[in-house]
């Protein structure tokens, strides 16, 4: 399970005088994953004398001063980028926590690559703490003040990090309020967080081992989150004016090209070539815009050096409204079909129209067009999906797309887009930060029939997406 799926996969096991259950906590991992990191933060009990009878794929971090549990993580974070490591599975030293939940946050995370996921405690569980459920209601009120994302345990630190997604690690403050901070820049970041249920255990009030000020570190985080909050006005306001920035320019882009329809094809008589110098500005001006979305990266990459000089059908995993750009800058030779929504959009409608854009329809007569396209050296491109993932993970693929290839005679040029889904998510009407990737996959030339061709090309995106 330490390198599922060519994942590098450890446990982070933060510890501060845990000696009466941090060894049988260690035990419970090592069945799920061999791959341990234990920060020893400063302990003054037995402990580090536990530590160094582990085994040897147990990695020990240890400083003598306790430095607090935002210390630890940060520490043990830190020393699994060393190591090489992807991801972190957190488990706290104190035995609250079941090993045998490991499976249940590493199968959330196949279906939300690159997520953080939050282990969920049932908060009226038998003997917890009540200030422990006050604490947790408090965190999740600033969090989703902060974040407009409403968690139901903030505080849990039974958590899969994405080591790549975490952020601001140095700014972590260095006791417990550090596990909120860690999810707000997550969340700031655009990264998703999942929650899972976790069980959870809970010893009576005489042997439980808490380090927990009530007064003191509810002061450190009210004061946190005074500062969070300011910050989250900042990203907002930043959020909204990358959002209100590229809407303009999304606008001004339609424009220009519906003027330029005008020109070229209604005045123009629209000629074969008035047609293809339309495609070959429409190709340029995507490119542009995909490669200039603020607050962005993106990459295209064409290892197989695809020419799109001969016809194909291209199809492509369904993310954002963006995706249409990332599609459209491919190749000026493309026939986009589209829903009819899409075709009669009051935004950019007409250029999908000046385009020759169909929309889907049953049509014999949209073959017969389609025919004429092809015949001309255009492809035709569909997303086999038909719709936007809210998630980004690979929905059904509809046999539309496959039979009219088969129909067409056209190979299947498969193109996946990633990212795309992050940066304007279905479910948001703003923009966010993060990276964007097209990759043109190989050719598909076998011909098997429509229906094996769906399923065929379905498993090749759900092994591509991982």
């Amino acid at each position: 399970m330490g390198n599922e799926r060519g994942r590098q996969l450890c446990v982070i096991i933060p510890t501060y005088n845990n000696a009466g259950t941090v060894r049988q906590v260690i035990d419970d991992v090592l069945k799920y994953c061999p791959q341990i990191i234990v920060v020893n933060d400063g302990s003054t009990d037995g402990t580090s004398a536990i530590l160094k009878m582990l085994p040897s794929t147990v990695t020990v971090v240890s400083y003598e001063r306790n430095r607090g549990k935002g210390h630890a993580l940060v520490a043990g974070f830190r020393k699994a980028l060393e190591m090489g490591f992807s991801h972190a599975i957190t488990i706290d030293a104190d035995g609250q926590h079941f090993a045998d939940d490991i499976p249940h946050l590493i199968e959330a995370l196949d279906h939300h690559k690159d997520a953080i996921i939050v282990g969920t405690r049932n908060l009226t569980e038998k003997n917890m703490p009540r200030q422990n459920t006050f604490a947790n209601r408090f965190s999740n009120f600033w969090f989703r003040l902060q974040t407009g994302i409403d968690l139901q345990d903030t505080q849990s630190g039974y958590r899969l990090y994405t080591l790549s997604q975490l952020r601001g690690l140095s700014l972590i403050t260095s006791r417990y309020e550090a596990e909120l901070e860690l999810l707000v820049y997550a969340a700031w970041a655009g990264t998703q967080i999942i929650s899972v249920p976790v069980k959870v255990y809970y010893p009576p009030a005489e042997e439980r081992v808490s380090h927990f000020r009530p007064v003191y570190d509810f002061v450190r985080i009210s004061i946190l989150n005074t500062f969070l909050c300011i910050a989250a006005l900042f990203v907002w306001l930043k959020q909204w004016a990358y959002t209100i920035f590229s809407f303009c320019y999304f606008l001004g882009f339609a424009v220009d090209m519906t003027i330029r329809g005008f020109f070229l094809i209604t005045l123009g008589g629209g000629t074969k070539d008035h047609k293809l110098k339309y495609h070959t500005i429409l190709q340029r001006k995507s490119r542009f815009v995909i490669n200039h979305v603020p607050g962005t990266t993106f990459s295209y990459s064409n290892p197989h050096g695809e020419t799109f000089e001969k016809p194909a059908m291209i199809i492509s995993n369904h993310q954002s409204h963006l995706d249409l750009m990332a599609i459209m800058m491919l190749t000026p030779k493309l026939i986009i079909l589209t829903k009819n929504w899409v075709w009669h959009n009051p935004f950019y409608g007409i250029v999908i129209r000046y385009a020759d854009f169909f929309p889907i329809t049953d049509t014999e007569q949209m073959m017969n067009d389609l025919k004429m396209k092809v015949e001309e050296g255009y492809s035709v491109m569909i997303f086999p999906e038909g719709t936007r993932s809210e998630d980004s993970r690979i929905q059904r693929f509809h046999r539309g797309a496959f039979y009219l290839a088969e129909q067409l005679g056209l190979d299947i040029l498969p193109v996946f887009i990633d990212g795309f889904g992050k940066v304007l998510p279905k479910t948001s009407w703003h923009l966010h930060s993060g990276h964007m990737s097209v990759e043109v996959m190989p050719r598909e030339t076998e011909a098997i029939g429509y229906r094996q061709m769906t399923r065929k090309m379905h498993q090749v995106y759900l092994e591509k997406k991982g």
